[in-house]
């Protein structure tokens, strides 16, 4: 009788450990999935899950329509190549003004490498990681450095405020080396700042510091991390003409030539502003009015 009672107080105490155990193994974390590359050409990095994301579907436009900025196109697609060919490349910061085509141009360097890449060149693949995830570098750089692939790893509106310690992921993963950046990937970011800080952050920096001059050379390196810096600037009247009259070819919009200067001429006046996006916008209106599809 009392083995009886001693095996089922033990049978009990068992199927206790055993529903402990289980719940146990429902709280820890289960290891991400391996990422399969061969998904896509382009991912987005989920830094809640640790994983990428493919996106097979990209929104962007062709490069022949990215227009007015022909010199930092022609840089930024030899470098790009440069580097999908396993040459020397630099890291690229595109900076300046809104709206003239800085994301645009990444994503269509991207695919335009592809497009053109010779047979026994692996395809590029495009990795976009959002500004609010950049302190999680180190942990994507764990997934792309053994991967058969190069990759570009890019940033859109990277910016950093006063009190955001982010930078130093960044700067650590810009530095190369054993702990940096692997040779398979590169960095593409785009900002509004040529030195990614507010202005008002370095001259308190400077304003309060011992030494002023070292101060901020922290922050303020992190953009000479960049090997190039290629400015964007506002358009010109007959740039932003000839960015509207490049989608209306290639969309086949019909429409009168001095009608479209007219109406393109207006929209930019209303909107108080020339730029590739302005102009974009203006096709966008345009096309819905003649009742015409734009290309996918």
């Amino acid at each position: 009788m009392g083995n009886m009672m001693a095996d089922t107080a033990i049978e009990t105490l068992n199927r206790k450990l055993d529903s402990l155990l289980e719940l146990i193994g429902r709280m820890v974390p289960q290891p991400a999935p391996a990422p399969d590359f061969d998904a896509a050409d382009c991912f987005v990095w989920q830094a809640d899950t640790g994983t990428l994301q493919p996106v097979p579907h990209v929104n962007r436009v062709d490069i022949s329509l990215i227009t007015g900025v022909d010199r930092v196109r022609d840089i930024l697609l030899d470098n790009t190549r440069r580097f999908a060919e396993s040459l020397p490349a630099n890291n690229v910061l595109l900076w300046g003004a809104r709206g003239m085509g800085k994301s645009s141009l990444v994503k269509a360097a991207h695919a335009e490498v592809n497009r053109t890449r010779g047979a026994d060149t692996p395809p590029l693949k495009l990795v976009e990681i959002h500004r609010e995830d950049i302190d999680t570098l180190p942990k994507l750089m764990g997934l792309l450095k053994t991967a058969p692939y190069r990759f570009i790893l890019f940033c859109d509106d990277l910016s950093f405020d006063h009190d955001d310690t982010s930078y130093k992921s960044l700067k650590a993963v810009l530095e190369g080396g054993v702990e940096g950046r692997p040779d398979n990937v590169i960095f593409y970011a785009t900002s509004n700042r040529r030195h990614l800080l507010p202005r008002d952050m370095m001259e308190n920096e400077r304003s309060t510091a011992i030494n002023p001059s070292e101060a901020v050379e922290e922050k303020v390196s992190l953009s000479d991390r960049f090997g190039l810096w290629l400015g964007f600037h506002k358009c010109s009247q007959d740039e932003y003409l000839q960015m509207v009259e490049g989608y209306v070819r290639y969309h086949g919009l019909k429409i009168d030539p001095e009608t479209l200067r007219a109406e393109a001429l207006e929209w930019a006046t209303t909107r108080g502003s020339r730029s590739g996006r302005v102009a974009w916008q203006f096709i966008q209106d345009l096309a819905g009015r003649l009742g015409q599809k734009l290309k996918a």
